[in-house]
């Protein structure tokens, strides 16, 4: 949790609202169709338990975020501009929702999906 204070108290933001802010800017991207598991184990997991922080990660270094994010990308679109596009969504999201400094936004494609075959 990353803690900051003001005058009238604390405030300490979870990893996890964090994760879920990036998951659904993510995903209002055109070209996104969805967000992948970063390893097996999460993919097993995920098969369980419906979780919102699917294919996100969000590590502090020092003040700043790192976000890591694994994508998967609609056939037919440029797959760099689409990456492009979703990292500085995802930087400029997560910090007006948080007041956080966002370092890095790295984006996986881990994967091309057609939605429609026609």
């Amino acid at each position: 949790m990353d803690k900051g204070n003001n005058p009238l108290g604390n405030i300490y933001i979870s990893h996890r609202a964090i994760d879920t802010s990036a998951y659904q800017s993510a995903l209002e991207y055109y070209g996104v169709v969805g967000l992948a598991a970063k390893n097996i184990a999460e993919g097993l997991v995920q098969a369980i338990v419906k979780d919102p922080t699917l294919g996100v990660e969000v590590q502090f270094s020092g003040n700043k975020l790192l976000i890591n994010l694994y994508i998967i990308v609609e056939y037919g679109t440029r797959i760099a501009s689409v990456a492009t596009s979703v990292s500085e969504n995802v930087k400029f999201r997560v910090e007006n929702v948080t007041g956080l400094d966002v370092d890095r936004v790295n984006v996986n494609v881990r994967g091309l999906r057609i939605s429609n075959p026609d």
